[in-house]
Protein backbone atom coordinates (compact mmCIF):
# COMPACT_ATOMS: atom_id res chain seq x y z
CA UNK A 1 0.00 0.00 0.00
CA UNK A 2 1.53 3.17 -0.77
CA UNK A 3 1.98 6.38 0.90
CA UNK A 4 -0.84 8.06 -0.47
CA UNK A 5 -3.24 5.43 0.22
CA UNK A 6 -2.99 5.31 3.57
CA UNK A 7 -3.58 8.80 3.76
CA UNK A 8 -6.75 8.15 2.10
CA UNK A 9 -7.36 5.43 4.36
CA UNK A 10 -6.60 7.18 7.82
CA UNK A 11 -8.70 10.19 6.13
CA UNK A 12 -11.98 8.53 5.56
CA UNK A 13 -11.86 7.01 9.28
CA UNK A 14 -12.04 10.88 10.18
CA UNK A 15 -14.94 11.53 8.54
CA UNK A 16 -16.66 10.14 11.66
CA UNK A 17 -15.22 13.10 14.14
CA UNK A 18 -17.57 15.79 11.72
CA UNK A 19 -20.27 17.33 14.15
CA UNK A 20 -23.43 16.84 12.81
CA UNK A 21 -23.91 20.41 13.58
CA UNK A 22 -21.63 23.07 14.65
CA UNK A 23 -17.72 24.23 13.40
CA UNK A 24 -15.43 22.19 12.42
CA UNK A 25 -11.55 22.79 12.97
CA UNK A 26 -9.67 21.68 10.11
CA UNK A 27 -5.54 21.51 9.75
CA UNK A 28 -3.09 21.54 6.82
CA UNK A 29 -0.88 19.61 5.19
CA UNK A 30 -1.13 16.42 2.20
CA UNK A 31 -3.27 14.08 4.62
CA UNK A 32 -5.82 17.20 5.15
CA UNK A 33 -6.35 17.81 1.57
CA UNK A 34 -6.72 13.77 1.47
CA UNK A 35 -9.60 14.49 4.57
CA UNK A 36 -10.94 17.48 2.38
CA UNK A 37 -11.40 15.37 -0.80
CA UNK A 38 -12.90 12.41 1.18
CA UNK A 39 -15.54 15.19 2.46
CA UNK A 40 -16.64 16.23 -0.70
CA UNK A 41 -16.35 12.24 -2.23
CA UNK A 42 -18.57 10.78 0.63
CA UNK A 43 -20.92 14.37 0.46
CA UNK A 44 -20.36 15.01 4.46
CA UNK A 45 -22.39 17.31 5.64
CA UNK A 46 -20.65 20.11 7.39
CA UNK A 47 -22.29 23.11 8.63
CA UNK A 48 -19.00 25.66 8.89
CA UNK A 49 -15.22 25.18 9.27
CA UNK A 50 -12.59 27.14 11.00
CA UNK A 51 -9.00 26.58 8.63
CA UNK A 52 -5.58 26.77 9.68
CA UNK A 53 -3.93 28.03 6.13
CA UNK A 54 -5.16 30.09 3.22
CA UNK A 55 -4.74 26.83 0.96
CA UNK A 56 -7.51 24.70 2.89
CA UNK A 57 -10.26 27.63 3.52
CA UNK A 58 -9.49 27.68 -0.45
CA UNK A 59 -10.51 23.92 -0.55
CA UNK A 60 -13.17 23.83 1.70
CA UNK A 61 -15.02 26.72 -0.01
CA UNK A 62 -14.15 25.09 -3.33
CA UNK A 63 -16.82 21.83 -1.80
CA UNK A 64 -19.36 24.22 -0.26
CA UNK A 65 -18.25 24.97 3.01
CA UNK A 66 -18.68 28.04 4.63
CA UNK A 67 -15.31 28.98 6.26
CA UNK A 68 -15.65 31.21 9.44
CA UNK A 69 -12.93 33.57 11.27
CA UNK A 70 -11.86 32.20 14.36
CA UNK A 71 -12.65 35.38 15.89
CA UNK A 72 -16.06 34.89 15.49
CA UNK A 73 -16.23 31.02 16.69
CA UNK A 74 -14.41 31.06 19.85
CA UNK A 75 -14.68 27.28 21.24
CA UNK A 76 -15.40 24.16 19.37
CA UNK A 77 -15.57 20.09 19.20
CA UNK A 78 -13.29 18.41 17.17
CA UNK A 79 -10.22 19.78 15.22
CA UNK A 80 -8.67 17.70 12.78
CA UNK A 81 -4.84 17.93 11.81
CA UNK A 82 -1.54 15.97 10.49
CA UNK A 83 1.82 16.06 12.22
CA UNK A 84 4.85 15.37 10.87
CA UNK A 85 5.74 13.42 13.87
CA UNK A 86 3.98 12.25 16.60
CA UNK A 87 5.77 10.44 19.90
CA UNK A 88 3.88 7.75 22.16
CA UNK A 89 2.37 10.80 24.76
CA UNK A 90 1.16 12.58 21.84
CA UNK A 91 3.55 15.02 21.21
CA UNK A 92 3.87 16.64 17.82
CA UNK A 93 6.13 18.35 15.14
CA UNK A 94 4.19 20.65 12.83
CA UNK A 95 5.38 23.04 10.40
CA UNK A 96 6.15 21.18 7.11
CA UNK A 97 3.55 23.50 5.52
CA UNK A 98 4.63 26.49 6.95
CA UNK A 99 1.71 26.33 9.26
CA UNK A 100 2.12 25.89 12.39
CA UNK A 101 0.98 28.96 13.98
CA UNK A 102 -2.28 28.78 12.27
CA UNK A 103 -2.98 25.38 13.43
CA UNK A 104 -1.63 25.92 16.71
CA UNK A 105 -4.30 28.85 17.37
CA UNK A 106 -6.81 26.45 15.84
CA UNK A 107 -6.11 24.02 17.91
CA UNK A 108 -5.85 25.92 21.18
CA UNK A 109 -9.06 26.29 20.13
CA UNK A 110 -11.09 22.85 20.11
CA UNK A 111 -11.95 20.58 22.86
CA UNK A 112 -10.75 17.32 20.95
CA UNK A 113 -7.44 17.48 18.91
CA UNK A 114 -7.80 14.39 16.34
CA UNK A 115 -4.59 13.47 14.63
CA UNK A 116 -4.54 11.66 11.76
CA UNK A 117 -1.38 10.49 9.97
CA UNK A 118 0.24 6.69 8.24
CA UNK A 119 2.27 4.84 10.59
CA UNK A 120 5.99 6.16 9.07
CA UNK A 121 5.04 9.46 11.11
CA UNK A 122 5.42 7.93 14.84
CA UNK A 123 8.41 8.40 16.70
CA UNK A 124 9.79 7.31 20.26
CA UNK A 125 11.29 10.85 20.06
CA UNK A 126 11.62 14.11 18.14
CA UNK A 127 13.37 15.30 16.12
CA UNK A 128 14.58 13.61 12.96
CA UNK A 129 12.09 16.06 11.51
CA UNK A 130 13.47 19.70 10.92
CA UNK A 131 11.56 21.52 13.85
CA UNK A 132 9.97 24.48 12.02
CA UNK A 133 10.01 28.29 14.41
CA UNK A 134 8.30 30.62 12.23
CA UNK A 135 9.82 34.14 13.15
CA UNK A 136 9.38 37.69 12.48
CA UNK A 137 11.60 38.93 9.66
CA UNK A 138 13.59 41.67 11.23
CA UNK A 139 14.39 38.92 14.38
CA UNK A 140 15.63 36.21 11.76
CA UNK A 141 19.49 36.76 12.96
CA UNK A 142 19.39 36.88 16.65
CA UNK A 143 16.61 34.53 16.79
CA UNK A 144 19.48 31.93 15.19
CA UNK A 145 21.69 33.31 17.67
CA UNK A 146 19.50 32.20 20.37
CA UNK A 147 18.51 28.43 18.94
CA UNK A 148 22.10 27.95 18.26
CA UNK A 149 22.96 28.74 22.51
CA UNK A 150 20.41 25.83 22.58
CA UNK A 151 22.26 23.32 20.48
CA UNK A 152 20.51 23.30 17.35
CA UNK A 153 21.02 24.43 13.30
CA UNK A 154 18.95 26.73 12.29
CA UNK A 155 18.47 27.28 8.38
CA UNK A 156 15.99 29.17 7.06
CA UNK A 157 13.30 27.55 4.99
CA UNK A 158 14.44 29.16 0.76
CA UNK A 159 11.45 30.93 -0.85
CA UNK A 160 8.98 30.79 2.22
CA UNK A 161 6.80 33.19 3.63
CA UNK A 162 3.92 32.11 6.06
CA UNK A 163 0.78 33.41 5.18
CA UNK A 164 0.99 35.53 8.33
CA UNK A 165 4.33 37.27 6.54
CA UNK A 166 7.11 35.57 8.57
CA UNK A 167 9.89 32.87 7.85
CA UNK A 168 10.81 29.76 8.93
CA UNK A 169 13.94 28.57 10.42
CA UNK A 170 13.97 24.97 10.00
CA UNK A 171 16.55 23.39 13.15
CA UNK A 172 18.13 20.35 11.60
CA UNK A 173 18.96 17.00 13.36
CA UNK A 174 17.51 18.57 16.94
CA UNK A 175 16.56 15.54 19.21
CA UNK A 176 14.05 16.66 21.62
CA UNK A 177 14.48 15.10 25.43
CA UNK A 178 11.36 17.10 26.83
CA UNK A 179 8.87 18.42 24.24
CA UNK A 180 7.16 20.72 27.05
CA UNK A 181 9.85 22.21 28.45
CA UNK A 182 11.50 23.25 24.75
CA UNK A 183 8.27 24.31 23.82
CA UNK A 184 8.45 27.07 26.37
CA UNK A 185 12.42 28.19 26.02
CA UNK A 186 11.88 28.19 21.93
CA UNK A 187 8.33 30.58 22.18
CA UNK A 188 9.97 32.98 24.82
CA UNK A 189 12.89 34.07 22.73
CA UNK A 190 11.96 37.57 21.14
CA UNK A 191 11.18 37.55 17.75
CA UNK A 192 9.64 33.68 17.68
CA UNK A 193 5.83 33.98 16.66
CA UNK A 194 5.85 30.05 17.55
CA UNK A 195 7.43 26.73 17.41
CA UNK A 196 6.06 23.65 15.59
CA UNK A 197 6.19 21.83 18.61
CA UNK A 198 2.59 21.12 19.79
CA UNK A 199 3.36 19.33 22.90
CA UNK A 200 1.35 21.67 25.80
CA UNK A 201 -1.59 21.54 23.15
CA UNK A 202 -1.19 18.20 22.02
CA UNK A 203 -3.41 15.64 19.93
CA UNK A 204 -6.04 13.44 22.12
CA UNK A 205 -6.69 11.01 19.49
CA UNK A 206 -4.65 9.23 17.11
CA UNK A 207 -5.51 8.08 14.21
CA UNK A 208 -2.87 6.08 11.69
CA UNK A 209 -2.89 4.19 9.40
CA UNK A 210 -1.46 0.82 8.73
CA UNK A 211 -1.25 -1.66 5.62
CA UNK A 212 -3.47 -3.70 7.83
CA UNK A 213 -5.99 -0.52 7.94
CA UNK A 214 -6.70 2.09 10.78
CA UNK A 215 -5.24 1.88 14.28
CA UNK A 216 -7.07 4.19 16.98
CA UNK A 217 -4.80 5.55 20.29
CA UNK A 218 -6.29 7.67 23.33
CA UNK A 219 -4.76 9.48 25.78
Amino acid sequence: MTQDELKELVAKEALEFIPKSGVLGVGSGSTVVKFIEAIAKYKIKVDAAVSSSIKTTHMLEDIGIRVLDTNDVGEYEFYIDGADEIDENFHMIKGGGACLTREKICASMASKFICIADESKLVTQLGKFALPVEVIPMARKIVSIRLKELGANPVLRANCITDNGCEILDLQDFMIEDPIAMENIINNIPGVVTVGLFAKRKADVLLYATKDGVNRKVL
